[in-house]
């Protein structure tokens, strides 16, 4: 059989995984879409040029698309907390739940409420009203990430709380909502998901350029996403590093398994490749250069990090966790993260150089976008869910880095999951798995579709915002 010999917490943990793989790939893409779209509306807003309402007629249906796999799938996993993990909220429920709620009451309600406007009150709404639902679906999403990046991050570094009778109860909401690595998580995710946007926005908007689109709605979305890409890239590497650094302050162990360090020692090199050996407790292969993992991470030359064997209990059980999926996980975030450095860099230089060398020309800035060649271009394509990858690859780290715990110091994985079947586990898994498989090909399917309809010029409602922020006597009347 596909699972034989894995037993129900193995199980349990790759079900979970899976389906919180699938639900954060959409989040990713509403959280920074949503801005995204209220910058669109204010330009068209404040210049009146069609060019920005046509990409804000394209880009909303991604972001419905989006919204509704996100709401599908997060409710799904809820469902798990119950079914799966029932020690999870009868040891931590009274600081899980409540900070659940507020996500349910501070954002979802917001995205709710105001959603309906933003994708169908075009021409039947003011203006005014219209920008503010953009605005308020946008805050919306950004409250949601809050609200799960700091349960998130208080499982990682769990403060303001006392055990009794093992269960956990809250003494400062302020200390747990503001634990010490929350800032850091939260400001990385949120730039990772403008990273993701920046890419998928470059990406379809270079389909778009080699299926025939030229149109200045394409060329300036794909300007759009590249400057964007370009711009916060570096940012995310600076707050990497600053997240690194409260990492190792709070996690060590998990970067000990980043850096596929065992022993305690200065000087560490960092490792571009190497094969950890859990059972010999050593790294097989090393290809690494020296000294550079201790500058990083402490700033130092001979900074001291910390080593894997210092992580092992009495009788010889492992207190860290598995180094292999961490230390492979974080170098695939950050490789992605250089790659999509690299091709934004490149690209924003080759639009300037064009831009320079035509800047005489009154379509120097059609120009710009042109000066990307065709290979360019092609690379931009699967490079569009880049940022998929590294959100992914960071999820991993940050989750597979804290076992053996699930809130960390508190309760272990196995101590919370549900003594279920084995069987019934994989059966469920078999089932998601196969239906995450093919809603995920739907919907990059539907993104390429709507991309050839725009580029073959039949998104049929591209011009309607014209009349945007007048309420019109059709609104009495059933939309299109």
């Amino acid at each position: 059989m596909m699972f034989e010999g894995l037993d129900t917490l193995i199980l349990s943990r790759i079900q979970f995984a899976a389906n919180i793989s699938f639900h954060i790939l959409f989040p990713t893409i509403t959280i920074a879409l949503g801005w995204v779209l209220f910058v669109i509306r204010l330009r068209f807003s404040q210049t009146g040029d069609d060019k920005w309402m046509s990409a804000y007629r394209f880009w909303v249906k991604i972001f419905a698309l989006s919204f509704a796999m996100g709401v599908v799938s997060g409710i799904t996993m809820s469902f798990q907390f119950g079914t799966n993990w029932p020690g999870f909220m009868e040891t931590v429920g009274n600081i899980a739940g409540p900070l659940l709620a507020y996500e349910v009451m501070t954002a979802f309600f917001l995205e709710a409420v105001f959603i309906g406007i933003m994708l169908f009150g075009f021409s039947r709404v003011p203006g005014w009203l219209h920008l503010l639902a953009t605005f308020l679906v946008a805050f919306g999403t950004t409250m949601s990430a809050f609200w799960i990046i700091v349960l998130n991050s208080w499982m990682q570094t769990p403060q303001g709380f006392e055990m009794i009778d093992g269960v956990a109860h809250a003494t400062s909401w302020w200390e747990i909502v503001f634990n010490p690595s929350m800032p850091y998580r939260f400001a990385h995710m949120m730039l990772a998901s403008f990273l993701t946007v920046a890419f998928l926005i470059a990406g379809v908007s270079a389909l778009r350029r080699l299926m025939g689109d030229r149109s200045r709605e394409a060329r300036t979305m794909l300007k759009f996403g590249l400057t964007m890409g370009a711009l916060l890239i570096p940012v995310q590497i600076y707050m990497g590093d600053l997240h690194g650094l409260n990492t190792l302050e709070y996690q060590p162990q998990k970067v000990a398994a980043m850096e596929g360090n065992w022993e305690t020692q200065s000087g560490v090199p960092l490792l571009l490749f190497a094969i950890p050996d859990e059972a010999a407790r050593e790294n097989r292969v090393e290809i690494g250069i020296p000294n550079l993992a201790s500058l990083i991470l402490t700033h130092h030359w001979d900074g001291e990090v910390p080593g894997l064997n210092d992580f092992v209990a009495e009788d010889g059980t492992p207190l860290h966790p598995p180094v292999a999926p961490v230390f492979w996980s974080f170098r695939v975030m950050v490789g992605t993260g250089l790659a999509m450095l690299a091709l934004s860099w490149l690209s924003v230089f080759l639009m300037w150089r064009r831009r320079h060398m035509h800047e005489v020309s009154p379509n120097s800035h059609w120009l710009a976008a042109e000066g990307l060649p065709k290979l360019l271009l092609g690379v931009l394509v699967p490079m569009a869910f880049s940022g998929w990858v590294a959100t992914l690859a960071g999820w991993y780290t940050t989750e597979i880095g804290r076992q053996p715990w699930l809130v960390s110091g508190v309760v272990t994985t196995a101590e919370a999951v549900a003594q279920v079947p084995t069987g019934m586990v994989a059966g469920t898994l078999v089932g998601y798995l196969v239906a995450y498989g093919a809603l995920l090909f739907a919907y990059i399917s539907v993104i390429v579709y709507l991309a050839r309809r725009a580029a073959m010029g039949q998104d049929e409602r591209a011009n309607d915002m014209s009349h945007s922020g007048k309420a019109q006597v059709e609104a009495l009347q059933p939309a299109e």
